[in-house]
């Protein structure tokens, strides 16, 4: 059989398809039917939480040794550090650009449809909260007061800047530093193999977990709210698709667009499932590697973009600014006030943390720049909780894209089919 025959076989078109999506289809049949258990049994549904929690404590585990091997490994082993510095800079550009446009896109959409509705103002009020100023808050993300605290995955930005400050001291080191250099580089192939083992579990965990979802708070989204969804969750849909892959085309062409959506499928449905972008973090770096994002441009992007790049974040945060004003009686209109919701929405993406909930900081912070009442903080928080697995899926592969993008501007090549 000649080669082009080979190609035109429909045998080995559906083995090369297999191939690709096998994990991905095991996965999103595993959600399927843990989806479909969670509805028909209900409430009764949290008896599986466990199984989804197992896989959420094994990724949540193996967390902070990835970050820290994956960022000082990539940092120590860089042999250019203006390379290094450009990917930073780089990164940040994307960052930014990328959460302007998000925030843009949600804005026209709640300008043209009011997404406060029926909602009211009888919740109970949350507790107080802690008021410290803004200095303290920065030194609090960025460092902690002792070793033992960078291991907890609440601390993941401290973690991170201690991470990058270790592969300098590396490269400071020169040859004295050798052996820590090959022991970090090490530690991060021995933390690759163990997030393989770890998603052989996966199809097992994320399938309870939707069936707990489902059955649990599918009410709750039928409710009250659904007005909200039926606003964020077609322009959140919209901004995935289509914003994802117009991000990927600009990044290698045609080929980009395929390779990105052949990929994404088990990162995007593990953030969707567990409501995390860091327990998306290692099925993202596999999808990143498996793209062919460089090493070192995929390794400093993602793990800083489980932190820091929150595109679906921004959307959701334009939204409930929205409808706080709206139900307030503010008028959401004018330059200033477009513009400065635009800012709010990306320093709420800067201060979400990785886990599960992070978004209630977010939502802490609109309140409080507003000055709003303390009953604004349980209706929007209620809104986080019902949008947040979609958020989470386009914070998590947002990153995705954005190496792709860093890696792109970085060498100036694009790559065309």
């Amino acid at each position: 059989m000649t080669c082009e025959n080979r190609r035109l076989d429909p045998s080995m078109n559906a083995k090369t398809f297999l191939r690709k999506w096998r994990f991905t289809l095991i996965l999103a049949g595993a959600v399927s039917v843990g989806a479909l258990l969670g509805y028909i049994i209900g409430p009764k549904s949290a008896a599986v939480k466990p199984l989804g929690d197992l896989l959420l404590n094994l990724l949540f585990t193996a967390v902070v040794p990835l970050v820290f091997f994956s960022l000082s490994s990539a940092v120590a082993a860089s042999r250019d550090l203006k390379r290094l510095g450009r990917i930073a800079a780089l990164m940040l550009a994307v960052f930014i650009i990328t959460g302007v446009l998000s925030s843009c896109l949600m804005l026209c959409a709640v300008k043209t449809f009011d997404p406060a509705g029926e909602l009211t103002l009888g919740l109970a009020p949350p507790p107080v909260q802690d008021k410290g100023n803004l200095a303290d808050k920065i030194a609090g993300a960025v460092s902690v007061p002792d070793f033992a605290d960078l291991l907890n995955r609440r601390n993941i930005l401290a973690l991170i800047v201690f991470s990058i400050l270790t592969g300098l001291a590396c490269q400071a080191a020169g040859e004295k530093g050798k052996p820590i250099r090959s022991l970090l580089i090490a530690g991060a192939e021995v933390m690759g193999q163990l997030i393989r083992l770890i998603m052989l579990y996966a199809p097992i965990g994320l399938g309870a977990y939707f069936a707990y979802m489902v059955g649990v708070f599918g009410p709750q989204i039928v409710g009250s709210y659904a007005r909200v969804l039926a606003l964020y969750y077609p322009v959140a849909i919209l901004y995935f698709v289509l914003g994802f892959s117009l991000y990927a085309f600009s990044a290698a062409g045609r080929r980009g667009v395929r390779d990105f959506w052949t990929q994404i499928a088990p990162a995007a449905l593990t953030a969707l499932g567990t409501g995390s972008s860091l327990a998306a973090l290692p099925a993202n770096l596999q999808a990143a590697e498996r793209i062919g994002v460089p090493e070192d441009v995929r390794e400093i992007v993602l793990p800083l973009g489980a932190t820091i790049h929150m595109d679906g974040s921004c959307l959701a945060a334009i939204m409930k600014i929205a409808v706080l004003f709206s139900l307030y009686g503010y008028d959401f209109s004018g330059p200033a006030v477009l513009a400065g919701a635009i800012g709010v929405a990306i320093l709420c993406g800067l201060v979400m943390s990785g886990i599960p909930g992070g978004g209630f900081l977010g939502e802490a912070l609109i309140v409080s720049i507003y000055g709003f009442g303390p009953e604004a903080l349980p209706i929007i928080a209620m809104l986080g909780t019902l949008v947040d697995p979609l958020a989470t899926m386009i914070n998590s592969s947002g990153d995705t894209v954005a190496a792709m993008m860093v890696n792109r501007l970085l060498t100036g090549k694009k790559q065309n089919n």
